[in-house]
């Protein structure tokens, strides 16, 4: 089986493939396309049609508005949830975090804030901290074990956008327990 995904996460999802012995082959796209719908689709569509062939799941949420028709038209599924931050930490913690302001930043995106956001050669950082301050309360930096220390990053990222930086640690067992109903039902199996 392959696993179609979101690099944002793509330490912890190694980690549990290799952990559990799943028979899955993982093959990760940019977090960054997030960004931008059409190279997202196009990605998405052009790898779901590279391995026509095979049994696939998608490690995606809803990160694309037209994602359940790309994904019916691959013929595969994806894991369920809104986005990563669900995904990984689960919707009642997404839901409370997001409710109270956060901005969500996992390592990767703290590494590649620059290309993925559009950092110094983009906005300019008048605008940048306009954008998050009318949205947000805080940057969360998420930590997870697989997590290296991004701390710099999140730091410079939180004077950028001027939001505070708070941080939490989590495990991956709701990764974990996600990933393998996703796969135990691309396999047709009973959850």
């Amino acid at each position: 089986m392959l696993l179609i995904g979101c690099g944002i996460l793509q330490k912890e999802i190694r980690h549990l493939i290799a952990k559990n012995g799943w028979k899955v082959t993982p093959y990760f796209l940019p977090s960054g396309l997030h960004t931008d719908f059409g190279k997202l689709r196009r990605a998405l569509d052009g790898s779901l049609a590279a391995h026509a062939g095979r049994s696939r799941v998608v490690f995606y949420g809803a990160c694309h508005p037209l994602m359940d028709r790309i994904l019916a038209d691959g013929h595969t599924v994806r894991t369920p949830g809104q986005n990563c931050v669900d995904i990984c930490l689960g919707q009642e913690v997404f839901a409370r975090e997001l409710a109270n302001g956060a901005f969500f930043l996992f390592e990767d995106w703290a590494l590649h804030w620059d290309r993925i956001v559009g950092g110094r050669q983009g906005l300019p950082p008048a605008v940048m901290r306009e954008i998050f301050r009318d949205a947000h309360t805080h940057l969360l930096a998420i930590r997870t074990p697989c997590s290296g220390d991004f701390s710099a990053e999140a730091e410079e990222i939180s004077q950028r956008t001027s939001l505070d930086l708070r941080w939490m640690d989590t495990g991956l067992e709701h990764l974990e327990r996600t990933l393998a109903a996703t796969i135990r039902g691309a396999k047709g199996e009973l959850p």
